[in-house]
């Protein structure tokens, strides 16, 4: 979620085991082989020391054990998405271009379209998990959807996640919180699943936006808001409209897509202003 603070990732795999120990241990395997291929391909190791060759890989290795039943060439695919997801963020950060999370989308959409076509592997019992709207519940549709930017649905998960960005920064986290409340709103007006609001499905998307510009300036708190009204337009078409389920679904694609469109009309505005 754009930290860098190692409580705050330690905290995310805590988060994580809460939620599935499955998850947990995607999470490190495939963090730990998007750092080792960084290592032998001798990446800048400032780089690496911050996380960077981390994120999208451990993406790619809980997206995996979520999405499909617990075997052992999705155990292969966890190291080698988390390998390639590295590499494929190593371009990126070469290129100067703000990849965030996709390397982690394109590595996913991918292995998944793969699995989906050439193998017979059923979705898991945690993707096949449902929220029944009778247990609807305000608070924790909002801080799901933290727990949803890294594939979970359970209430502690989502908790934790946000006291894990709390600690490192206050500001994103707050902001983050809101952008939830604002995806979960926005999309319970535009007809959404009341289930799928309550698990943060909606909620998640925007919550990264939201700390990809918080900052301590009332402007930042305008961007925030554009950039996650954006998101959540986007996510909701693209679910309305079924346009990724080919793939496995939108992830973090809104996300980057609308944190992209902000910066753009960003670099613009402070243009027409010089």
């Amino acid at each position: 979620m754009l930290q860098e603070n190692r409580w705050t990732g330690l905290l995310f795999v805590v988060g994580l085991l809460f939620g599935s120990w499955q998850c947990g241990a995607a999470a490190i395997l495939a963090a730990a082989c998007g750092v080792i291929i960084a290592k032998i391909l001798k990446y800048n190791q400032e780089e690496i020391d911050a996380g960077l060759y981390g994120f999208s890989p451990a993406l790619v290795g809980v997206a995996l054990v979520f999405l499909f039943d617990d075997t052992l060439l999705i155990w292969a695919l966890v190291i080698i998405g988390g390998v390639l997801a590295a590499m494929l963020q190593h371009f990126f950060i070469v290129k100067k271009i703000p990849a965030y999370t996709f390397p982690f989308i394109v590595v996913a959409w991918i292995l998944v379209f793969v699995l989906h076509q050439f193998t017979g592997i059923p979705s898991s019992e945690l993707f096949l998990t449902k929220v029944e709207p009778a247990k609807y519940d305000n608070f924790f549709a909002i801080t799901n959807g933290y727990g949803e930017v890294i594939f979970q649905s359970g209430k502690l998960s989502g908790i934790i996640f946000f006291i894990a960005v709390f600690i490192n920064n206050p500001v994103a986290a707050l902001y983050g919180l809101t952008a939830s409340l604002l995806g979960a709103v926005l999309s319970l007006m535009n007809a959404q699943p009341i289930d799928q609001i309550q698990m943060g499905l909606f909620g998640f998307n925007p919550v990264l936006t939201a700390i990809a510009f918080a900052g301590k300036k009332i402007t930042d708190g305008l961007w925030v808001l554009l950039g996650c009204i954006i998101t959540i337009a986007i996510n909701n078409f693209l679910i309305d409209y079924h346009v990724l389920d080919i793939v496995g679904g939108v992830f973090t694609f809104p996300f980057v897509a609308a944190t992209w469109i902000t910066l753009l009309i960003q670099k613009i505005f402070i243009k027409s202003k010089v």
